[in-house]
């Protein structure tokens, strides 16, 4: 996948999730088609039946193993069967549903950014290895334990997560990927590779948890109040000032600003290449 953002993404980074994030297939509405007759120009041997499941040529399997451990491992695990964050694709509906395609190309090519996975900008050739080896993994697993087992997660190996380039990712991270306007690796970041390893701190890069947002309420005499965002909805807005007091107004009487540092990251998902997100996360892993 190639937009990811989970290198912090794609790679085995983005989580999420990122990481967050997830391939959310899992969440695929499921539909009645029956299955049908196929073949492949890559030799695949055409399915019979709903029981019989289509297979793939080595070299395409191969090609799509090394492409889903380079993007996709860091949330589904090395061999599909389900990371940290990720689900377990090995027992997906989407997949089993899937024809050739139709349904995991859509979500590799536009991700679920409100999940934390990115958009991955992939030919044709690198989504039809992909299939091919997801569908071989879950033909694998069915084959072992069928359908009522309990899977194989694996979780995700801290050599996944460890491809990058640090020079490569400290140039992103003081360049075209604006972190250092918001982050300092001597500030906030220092030590933030002991603070988390592996998983954890990919889906910190890509969509960092527990990111306070900030308010700023211009009352109608025109004073404005500052703090921390504490509550909103259609009627209130809340804040926890400097001095730790918590202070809200209806919101038709004020105008109020949130500075929400988590949207940065989210708008970086659809920018984000693979290099920038394995980079990246090298360069993180050295700030101890």
């Amino acid at each position: 996948m190639n937009r990811h953002a989970l290198s912090l993404g794609r790679t085995a980074f983005f989580a999420a999730a990122w990481c967050l994030w997830a391939f959310a297939l899992t969440d695929a509405q499921t539909d009645s088609r029956a299955a049908q007759p196929q073949s492949t120009r890559h030799g695949a041997v055409a399915t019979q039946n709903s029981s019989a499941r289509k297979t793939y040529s080595p070299d395409l399997v191969d090609a799509g193993r090394t492409l889903f451990r380079q993007d996709c491992s860091f949330c589904h695990g090395r061999d599909a069967t389900g990371g940290e964050t990720g689900p377990d694709l090995t027992r997906s509906r989407l997949v089993s549903q899937d024809h050739d395609g139709d349904r995991i190309a859509p979500v590799v090519h536009n991700g679920r950014p409100d999940r934390g996975m990115p958009p991955f900008d992939l030919s044709a050739d690198q989504v039809e290895s992909l299939v091919a080896f997801i569908h071989t993994q879950q033909n694998s697993t069915l084959a072992d334990s069928g359908r009522g087992g309990n899977g194989g997660r694996r979780g995700v190996d801290p050599s996944d997560l460890q491809t990058g380039n640090v020079e490569a990712g400290m140039k992103y991270f003081n360049g075209a990927g604006g972190c250092a306007a918001c982050h300092s690796p001597t500030g906030d970041l220092a030590g933030i590779a002991s603070r988390y390893q592996g998983l954890e701190l990919e889906e910190q890069m890509l969509y960092p948890k527990n990111a306070k947002s900030r308010v700023t309420v211009t009352l109608a005499s025109g004073q404005t109040v500052a703090g921390r965002l504490a509550y909103q909805d259609e009627f209130t807005i809340g804040l926890v000032d400097a001095s730790g007091v918590y202070r809200s107004w209806r919101t038709r009487d004020v105008h109020f600003a949130i500075d929400a540092p988590v949207n940065a990251h989210v708008e970086l998902f659809p920018k984000y290449t693979d290099a920038d997100i394995h980079n990246l996360m090298a360069y993180l892993q050295t700030l101890h």
